[in-house]
């Protein structure tokens, strides 16, 4: 070991946490690493040079290289694993010691963590980290829960990690016990929203527009010179310019259209149905991976379920204009939808989140930034409590002039067969908030003809039963 002790530790050598420790050696501090697998070990080593950080997977040599009280940053895949690793450091930790989970970990798995460990006098905090592997290098957005104090102890260095919007660390404190690991949650869930909402552009834009890729990279380009500019926006211009390393194809014709998912967005979708808070475009992204998954029935369905096809006959100019206005429109929905499960969970799991403060971190570093969440953080600043942005003072208007080009668009996608569900999910969500009546009574009456639910009245107060089939 270069140093005596080391002021942070860090168990899992892989990319992520690879580079997340070098991120905080340039910031001053020493970090002792640890993996089983020596490749990672000595990967790390080679990489570090002079530099105070120093590898192992020698846990006895990890833990006597610590300060005291110990701090232990774990980054390892989510489940049995954060357990098995829990339960092999906790012989040797001692009271104030200090576990903190990097990883994308279950909120109901942290808070279970933080109660078995407290008997212990340990502390067990749940961070969300956004960024992938250039943020954790560079700077993520940081995502802490649990308690507010032992925050305190390493604020600084979490701080100093984070990315910076205006000199503004991209971290913040966010809640008691699990908080972190919930809005990292509903943060993966808002990004499968978007993820899926620009492959529907996309499949527009090449199957009805019949754009090819260098048009769509212009296409995105411009884009995110705009309202729509974002990181999503960003990589996705750059991707329909990546050749192929193998051949002179583009990557983006070569890779299999079977999207596969960890199981985050569909946490987010499980929670907010127990929670009764409705994300259709983010639940839609789910299935929709889903469904890319079954290759063997989509083939048997192009070949059984042929229609005619239609060749469209509009202006591919005009059809780019609707495309940005919808794609706006139905990305401002899903933030309006991860914000609204947000504010729920808050107040059912005790955490008191602040939403304008969540808005501000996720301006830089993570996978999620975009221009608008500085809107979006104004909209929570004016109205702490705002249930949803869509009657925002800030948005409201935003969403009537981008509707029509929304419609176009969707009527276009019916009218040649392309499948764009999530943004007609995003259009559906507006449509039914904005309905003074909704056809809920007639669910109603038959909850209550055919199981006696009852259902209340109009008119008068109190719940009521019919007797269906005798009133005549």
């Amino acid at each position: 070991m270069k140093e005596s002790k080391y002021e942070y530790g860090m168990i899992g050598l892989g990319t992520m946490g690879q580079n997340l420790v070098f991120n905080m050696n340039d910031h001053g501090y020493s970090v002792i690493g640890f993996d089983k697998k020596t490749s990672q070990v000595d990967a790390m080593n080679k990489e570090a040079g002079d530099k105070k950080v120093f590898a192992t997977s020698n846990l006895e040599e990890f833990l006597n290289g610590l300060k005291s009280p110990k701090v232990i940053m774990m980054l390892v895949p989510a489940g049995k694993i954060v357990d098995d690793v829990i339960n092999e450091l906790k012989p040797h930790l001692s009271k104030e010691d200090l576990l903190m989970d990097c990883g994308n970990s279950h909120f109901t798995d942290t808070n279970r963590r933080i109660a078995q460990l407290q008997d212990s006098g340990i502390y067990f905090m749940g961070v969300g980290i956004s960024g992938g592997e250039l943020g954790a290098r560079n700077g993520p957005s940081i995502m802490p829960g649990g308690s507010e104090k032992i925050y305190d102890r390493v604020a600084k260095m979490l701080e100093d990690i984070s990315a910076k919007v205006n000199n503004e660390p991209c971290v913040t404190w966010l809640g008691p016990g699990s908080a972190g690991h919930y809005v990292k949650m509903v943060h993966n869930g808002i990004e499968y929203g978007i993820m899926q909402l620009i492959s529907e552009v996309y499949h527009i834009m090449k199957k009805c527009g019949g754009l090819n890729n260098d048009e769509i990279h212009a296409v995105f380009s411009k884009w995110n010179q705009g309202k729509l500019q974002s990181y999503l926006i960003e990589i996705t211009a750059n991707i329909f310019t990546q050749k192929d390393e193998f051949s002179d194809n583009r990557i983006i014709d070569l890779i299999v259209d079977s999207a596969k998912q960890k199981g985050t967005g569909a946490w987010t979708s499980e929670d907010a149905m127990h929670l009764q808070v409705p994300i259709p475009v983010i639940d839609i992204a789910v299935s929709m991976r889903d469904l890319s998954a079954l290759r063997n029935d989509r083939d048997d369905a192009h070949s059984a379920l042929v229609i005619p096809e239609k060749k469209f006959d509009g202006d591919n100019n005009e059809l780019v204009k609707w495309l940005e206005d919808a794609l706006y429109f139905s990305i401002i929905t899903t933030y309006a939808q991860g914000m609204a499960l947000l504010q729920a969970a808050s107040d059912k799991y005790n955490y008191n989140l602040n939403v304008e403060n969540i808005a501000a971190i996720w301006r830089g570093g993570c996978i999620i930034r975009a221009a608008l969440l500085e809107d979006i953080r104004t909209a929570f600043l004016h109205q702490p409590k705002l249930s949803n942005l869509m009657w925002s003072e800030t948005f409201s208007k935003k969403f009537i002039q981008s509707q029509t080009d929304l419609r176009k668009v969707i009527q276009t996608g019916v009218e040649y067969g392309i499948p764009i569900p999530a943004m007609m999910g995003a259009l559906g969500y507006f449509d039914s908030y904005r309905s003074g009546w909704l056809p809920a009574n007639l669910i109603m009456a038959q909850r209550d003809n055919f199981g006696a639910h009852t259902y209340e009245r109009t008119d008068r107060e109190g719940t009521f039963h019919t007797q269906w089939n005798q009133i005549k």
